[in-house]
C-alpha cells in the first residue's frame, strides 16, 4: 500500500501543482495587463513597472486561495481518468485497492494536506500580502484608500455613551487621514466632536494629531452652545484596533478568520447588523473542507473505461464543475446575504450539495456497478 499511495500522492501532486501554475499564470497576466494602466500617470510617477509587478506577485497568494479547490478537483481527476485509460488502476484494484481504501487514501494524506494548505494561505499568507500590496501601491501612487465619498464609517459603545467614527482614507504611511468622532450620550444626543487631521492607532487608543475638539451643551436650551478648542495632540481610548478599521476599508474576504470574529463581536454588541461578515466568516471556515469534496468527487472518474477515448472531455467537464462550484458559492453568499438567510447554512450549502453529488457518484459509479 506505501507503494501504492506514493504513486497515487506523486501523480496527484503533480497533477496540481501544473494546474494551478496554469491558471495563476493566466491570472498574472490579466492582473499585470489591468495594472499597467496605472503606470506612468502623471500623479503616480513613482508608481513604474516594477512596482506595478511587484504588487500583481502580492495578489498571486489570494488568487492561489481561491483557486485550489477547483485545481484539486481538475488535476485529481486528470490522474483518475489518466489511470483508468492506461488500465493502471484495475491492475490497483486487482492488488488489493478497493473503492473504500481509495476512498480513504485520498481523503487521510491528500485531501487533509490540502485543506491545511488551503486554511493556512487564507488565514495568513494571503491577508498579509494583500495589505502589503495595498499599501505598496498607495506609497507609489501618492493615492489613499477611499471607500466612496464619505469614507468608512464604525461604531463603539462603552456604557451608556457611544461614538460614531468616521474615517475618511488612509495615507501612505498608514495614519488614518480627516478622523471624525462623533459621541452621543445616554439620551442619543451629540455631546461631542473631535475632528483630528491624522490618527495612529496604537493599542487601545489612537493618536490624534491637530485636532478641533467641539463640545455641545444642550441640556439648557436658553443656554445652549458650542464651545470650540484646539489641541495639538490627543490620545483617544478605543477598542477599535488597525484591523476593524480595515474591514471597514478593504473587503472582508481578505481578513484572517480570527480578525473577522473579533470584528462580527464587536458589531453585535454596538448593536450593528453583522450578516455579510458573518456569512465570510463561515466561508471561511468551510471552504478549506471543499478540498475533501472535490477529491471525492474526483474518484468516480477512476471507474469509468474508456481504453479508446481520450481524457480531454472529462478533464473539460472537471474544470465545468470546478467554475460552477466557485460560482455558486458566490451566488449563494449574495443570496445569503439579501435573504437574511442562516450564515453557517449560507456558507456551508454549496459543499453540502457537491458532497451530495461526489457521494451519489461514488455510489452508483464504484459500490453499484
Amino acid at each position: 500500500m506505501k507503494t501504492i499511495r506514493r504513486l497515487i500522492y506523486v501523480e496527484a501532486l503533480k497533477a496540481v501543482a501544473f494546474v494551478t501554475l496554469g491558471f495563476l499564470s493566466l491570472f498574472f497576466f490579466f492582473d499585470f495587463v489591468d495594472e499597467l494602466q496605472s503606470v506612468g500617470k502623471p500623479e503616480s510617477l513613482a508608481y513604474g513597472p516594477v512596482q506595478a509587478l511587484i504588487y500583481v506577485l502580492l495578489l498571486v497568494p489570494s488568487h492561489l486561495y481561491e483557486l485550489l479547490p477547483i485545481t484539486v478537483l481538475i488535476g485529481c481527476i486528470f490522474v483518475m481518468a489518466r489511470l483508468a485509460q492506461s488500465s493502471e488502476y484495475t491492475i490497483l484494484r486487482t492488488s488489493g485497492l478497493g473503492p473504500w481504501r481509495a476512498l480513504r487514501t485520498l481523503l487521510l494524506l491528500l485531501g487533509l494536506g490540502f485543506v491545511v494548505l488551503t486554511f493556512a494561505i487564507g488565514d495568513y499568507i494571503a491577508p498579509l500580502s494583500g495589505r502589503t500590496g495595498q499599501l505598496l501601491k498607495s506609497r507609489y501612487q501618492g493615492t489613499y484608500s477611499l471607500v466612496g465619498n464619505t469614507g468608512a464609517w464604525l461604531k463603539e459603545k462603552r456604557g451608556d455613551t457611544s461614538y460614531a467614527v468616521n474615517v475618511l482614507s488612509i495615507s501612505r504611511d498608514g495614519s488614518l487621514q480627516n478622523t471624525r468622532i462623533f459621541e452621543f450620550d445616554g439620551n442619543g444626543y451629540v455631546s461631542k466632536q473631535l475632528m483630528a487631521k491624522s490618527a495612529r492607532i496604537l493599542d487601545e487608543k489612537w493618536v490624534l494629531s491637530e485636532v478641533e475638539q467641539q463640545d455641545y451643551e444642550t441640556r439648557s436650551a436658553d443656554k445652549a452652545r458650542v464651545t470650540t478648542t484646539h489641541v495639538e495632540k490627543m490620545d483617544w481610548p478605543t477598542s477599535l484596533t488597525a484591523e476593524m478599521v480595515s474591514v471597514a476599508l478593504l473587503r472582508p474576504d481578505r481578513m484572517s478568520t480570527i480578525d473577522l470574529f473579533d470584528y462580527i463581536r464587536h458589531l453585535n454588541a454596538n448593536g450593528q447588523t453583522a450578516q455579510r461578515y458573518e456569512i465570510e466568516f463561515w466561508r471561511k471556515v468551510f471552504y478549506p473542507l471543499s478540498c475533501l469534496v472535490m477529491v471525492v468527487l474526483a474518484l468516480p472518474f477512476a471507474y469509468l473505461h474508456f481504453r479508446q477515448a481520450g481524457i480531454t472531455t472529462y478533464v473539460f467537464g472537471g474544470v465545468m464543475i470546478g467554475i460552477s462550484f466557485f460560482l455558486l458559492n458566490n451566488v449563494f453568499g449574495y443570496l445569503g446575504n439579501l435573504s437574511n438567510w442562516s450564515p453557517w447554512l449560507t456558507a456551508a450549502a454549496p459543499g453540502l450539495i457537491y458532497s451530495v453529488l461526489s457521494l451519489t457518484a461514488f455510489s452508483w459509479l464504484v459500490l453499484r456497478r
